[in-house]
């Protein structure tokens, strides 16, 4: 019967969908991670410079270094 010959096409064009999406999920939760820390280090420096750990020219430089 015709469908005997084809019943395992469907597997590796599900692994390939399965890796594709493994791939892009992997993508975007890393892009998200490196957006969040960046805001969390400015966080940081903003809450040193308040507390007076560190002088205004020694938080603009970071900042810069930070943003940039």
């Amino acid at each position: 019967m015709w469908w005997n010959d084809y019943w395992f096409m469907p597997f590796p064009l599900m692994g390939i969908a399965f890796m594709l999406l493994c791939m892009g999920m992997m993508f975007f939760m890393m892009r998200g991670m490196h957006r969040r820390g960046g805001s969390e280090a400015l966080e940081i420096l903003r809450e040193r410079f308040a507390r007076g750990e560190i002088t205004q020219a020694e938080y603009e430089q970071r900042r810069e270094l930070l943003q940039a």
